[in-house]
C-alpha cells in the first residue's frame, strides 16, 4: 500500500468510527497526562469514570502534588497496577518541584517522571504539544503488522517505527494517532490479536487467583482498614490457598515501593 492511500484510510476510518474519549476533547497538559497513565494496561471504557472522578478532585499538577498519598492511593482503587498511581502522584511533585507545575515538552525530561517510559513520552509530546513524533502501542502496532508485514512472524518495534516513520504525515498529529489506535481496535474485533506476530507480545495472565489480585486486595484492605497487623493478613488472605509466605512478601514489596509503611513487618498501614 502507497503511504499516500494508508494515511487516508486511516483518515477516513477516523472521521467515520473515531471514538469519542474525553481526553480527546482537552488541550490541557494535565488531564492528557492523567489519561495517559490511567490507559497503561487498561481498556478506556474503564478507565473512563475514575478519569472524570481523579479530575474533579485533582484538577491540575498542584492539587496532586499536595495530596495525600493515601486519598491518591484511595481513589486510584479499581484501576489495577497501583504503582501507577504512586508514579502519578511523583510525577506531579517533580513537575511542579523542577518544572514550575507545567508538563515539560521534551523527551528527555519526559522520561525522568516516574512512570513515563517511551511510548508515553511519545504519546504525550503529540497529544500535549503536537509534535511530529513516533510511538508505539499495542493498537498502531496490529495496523502496521495487518497492512505491511501481513506474512512475518516476530516483527520488531524498530521494523514498525521505521514504517511509521515514513507513513508520518505532517498535519493533525492527533487525530491521526486516534485514528491509528481505532483503527486498530477495529482489526483486533474483526480478525484477531495480530500482536502474537510481534516480539513485543506476552500474554498477559489471569488476574483472579493471581498475585496481581493478591497485591491489590491487600493494599486495598489496608487503605480502608489503617494499621493492620501481619498475623490479620495473613488469616484473611491465606484461607482458600497456602499463601502465607507470598502474603508477607506482597507486603513488604508494597512498602519497598512506597504504598504502604511498615514496623518491623508485623503491622502494615497506608502511606502517609
Amino acid at each position: 500500500m502507497q503511504t499516500k492511500d494508508f494515511q487516508q484510510k486511516i483518515r477516513n476510518f477516523y472521521h467515520k468510527h473515531g471514538r469519542d474519549l474525553p481526553w480527546r476533547n482537552t488541550d490541557d497538559p494535565y488531564e492528557i497526562f492523567v489519561s495517559e497513565i490511567m490507559l497503561q494496561q487498561t481498556q478506556a471504557q474503564r478507565v473512563i469514570p475514575k478519569y472524570k472522578e481523579w479530575l474533579n478532585q485533582f484538577p491540575d499538577f498542584t492539587s496532586l502534588a499536595e495530596a495525600n498519598k493515601q486519598d491518591v492511593l484511595k481513589l486510584w482503587q479499581g484501576l489495577g497496577y497501583n504503582r501507577r498511581a504512586h508514579f502519578l502522584h511523583q510525577s506531579a511533585q517533580q513537575i511542579v518541584n523542577k518544572h514550575s507545575g507545567s508538563l515539560p515538552q521534551e523527551k528527555d525530561q519526559l522520561l525522568e517522571l516516574p512512570g513515563v517510559g517511551d511510548y508515553t513520552a511519545g504519546a504525550l509530546q503529540a497529544f500535549c504539544f503536537q509534535k511530529q513524533v513516533v510511538f508505539v502501542e499495542t493498537n498502531i502496532r496490529t495496523v502496521f503488522i495487518h497492512h505491511f508485514f501481513a506474512d512475518e512472524d516476530g516483527v520488531t518495534d524498530k521494523q514498525i517505527k521505521a514504517k511509521a516513520e515514513k507513513t508520518l504525515p505532517d498535519y493533525d498529529i492527533c487525530e491521526w494517532y486516534w485514528g491509528l489506535m481505532d483503527y486498530g481496535a477495529h482489526i483486533k474485533n474483526e480478525v484477531g490479536n495480530l500482536n502474537s506476530r510481534s516480539d513485543s507480545y506476552h500474554k498477559q495472565s489471569t488476574f483472579k487467583g493471581s498475585n496481581r489480585q493478591l497485591r491489590s486486595q491487600l493494599l486495598s484492605y489496608i487503605l480502608d482498614n489503617g494499621p493492620t497487623r501481619l498475623k490479620t493478613l495473613e488469616n484473611k488472605f491465606s484461607a482458600e490457598t497456602d499463601r502465607q509466605k507470598s502474603v508477607k512478601t506482597n507486603l513488604n514489596n508494597l512498602a519497598d515501593e512506597g504504598l504502604l509503611k511498615t514496623e518491623n513487618e508485623s503491622i502494615y498501614q497506608p502511606p502517609a
